[in-house]
């Protein structure tokens, strides 16, 4: 499976129709540790904070794709961190 960001919580991937962003709470990226083993980031919002989960003791290695991803996946979260 390649890097990309999967559907998760609510609404539809944030690449979708900018109205997915509004409603949606927890965003996953994939990723890939040291050890080149699939893992999992995860964006979460909580009331007004944004919450950045990593793989537990792993770090987490992202491919260019994966750094947009992210980077979608916090600027959506803050987004609706400030609703």
């Amino acid at each position: 499976m390649g890097e990309q960001m999967r559907e998760s919580g609510i609404g539809q991937s944030a690449e979708s129709a900018p109205a997915a962003a509004d409603r949606r709470r927890w965003w996953q990226v994939d990723c890939r540790d040291l050890s080149n083993a699939h893992r999992n980031l995860a964006v979460l919002v909580d009331r007004d904070e944004v919450e950045l989960v990593g793989p537990p003791g792993h770090a987490a290695v992202l491919s260019a794709l994966g750094v947009r991803q992210l980077s979608t996946a916090l600027r959506d979260a803050a987004m609706q961190a400030r609703k």
